[in-house]
């Protein structure tokens, strides 16, 4: 039986009056791939925001390996430095190389050397086939080669987790399809994965958890086939006929 690795319990996040997540509780195991469903505005990234702490929740608390890093006095830095993050805007550092984006964490938040931070910044980034580029700046790549440079720096970091905000939604359709092979990869070699997409066919195809979120809550959450095959709720059997339909 797999430990648990993140725990959301009954976390709840406001902006003001306006309630974006109601009492949110699931559990991810390591070596998890969960994949997060649901309409736009349903509250997925605010979820992961408040996982990685870039929001702080209003109420509840997110426990990694048992501790609550929400909790005052924990270090989010140290704790970021294990639950790593992909943005659907990239954001990489525009004037700095390929090269350079991938080692600044590895030199300034874990004190690698530069030889030692180089090398483990190029294994990554021959992993997601970006190792020919590691002298361009990010305005001369496509989206989808930016995005596998971000993934390879989130990873050079050797996080625990890793959470993935939309990663695909900002590419062309041609380059979806390099930056889920990447992740179809990661998730083959046991990575720990929280995915928030609209891709439907990976969130089948390769999550072991699905959790399908409305206005702001958990509508229903099971494997795949629960999800995909056998939706109980009424809003989640909704939301997917749109996908069979397509």
């Amino acid at each position: 039986m797999s430990e648990p690795v993140i725990e959301v319990r009954h976390l709840s996040k406001s902006f003001g009056t306006h309630v974006v997540l109601r009492d949110v509780d699931f559990t991810v195991n390591a070596g998890d791939v969960t994949c997060i469903i649901g309409a736009s505005g349903s509250g997925k990234s605010t979820l992961l925001r408040c996982i990685n702490l870039l929001e702080t929740p209003t109420n509840g608390k997110v426990l990694f390996h048992g501790s609550d890093i929400t909790a005052k006095g924990s270090d989010p830095c140290a704790y970021r430095a294990k639950v790593g993050m992909v943005f659907q805007s990239f954001n990489l550092f525009n004037n700095m190389t390929v090269l350079d984006n991938c080692t600044a964490g590895l030199r300034y938040v874990l004190h690698q050397d530069k030889e030692t931070a180089k090398k483990t910044a190029l294994e990554n980034l021959e992993k997601v086939g970006m190792a020919p580029y590691i002298h361009a700046k990010p305005r001369q790549l496509s989206g989808g080669q930016k995005q596998r440079v971000a993934i390879a720096r989130a990873l050079a970091m050797q996080p625990e987790v890793l959470l993935f905000d939309e990663p695909t939604s900002a590419l062309d359709p041609q380059m979806v399809g390099e930056v889920l092979a990447v992740m179809r990869q990661l998730a083959k070699e046991g990575l720990t994965m929280i995915v928030v997409t609209h891709e439907m066919a990976f969130a089948r195809d390769v999550s072991s958890h699905v959790v399908y979120m409305a206005d702001g809550v958990i509508c229903e959450e099971g494997t795949p086939a629960d999800i995909f095959e056998h939706p109980q709720n009424a809003k989640t059997v909704e939301f997917l006929s749109r996908f069979r339909q397509a």
